[in-house]
């Protein structure tokens, strides 16, 4: 086990705004990020698990308004707005399949509004960290009312020329 900060790396850390506050202990940042990637999930391994085909494990759910909905959604997810979830999950979800909620992408909260209501009507739910925004951005396919659409990968988002950034 390692041991917390010394009074001298508390004084080090201090001299750089970014380390004013000093970093967790090592057991207590592994227990945070573990508990992390309990509720988050990311847009690229959420594309692979529906690439790979079968069962993904899990049901993706697009909780953002039937309007945004038709403007553009992940191919094979299922719509149910957030404001439903009370009065539709228990027809639309099967309680012992984890469910993956998003929303528009970072700057929305939805997707997180969205797990908070499934996981209070007792689902195992995940948010997909990035949402719809960084799906189309990392140049995954998505539906319109209009039919399927994929735009190129942002450069600044995902690799263009490989299909896995690494991580």
């Amino acid at each position: 086990m390692t041991a917390a900060p010394t009074t001298a790396d508390s004084t080090a850390f201090a001299a750089h705004p970014v380390l004013r506050v000093p970093p967790a202990p090592p057991a207590e940042a592994a227990a945070y990020f573990r508990a992390s990637l309990a509720f988050h999930a990311d847009v690229s391994d959420v594309a692979a698990a529906l690439a790979a085909g079968g069962d993904p494990g899990f049901v993706l759910l697009d909780s953002r308004s039937t309007e945004a909905w038709d403007q553009g959604h992940i191919p094979g997810a299922v719509h149910l707005p957030t404001a439903l979830i009370p009065e539709q999950a228990e027809a639309l979800l099967d309680r012992s399949v984890p469910v993956v909620t998003y929303c528009w992408g970072p700057g929305c909260n939805g997707g997180t509004r969205a797990a908070l209501a499934l996981a209070e009507l007792g689902y195992h739910v995940k948010e997909m960290l990035g949402g719809f925004e960084y799906w189309v951005r990392e140049g995954f396919a998505y539906e319109t009312w209009q039919g399927g659409d994929r735009r190129a990968a942002d450069p600044l988002t995902a690799p263009v020329e490989g299909e896995d950034c690494g991580c």
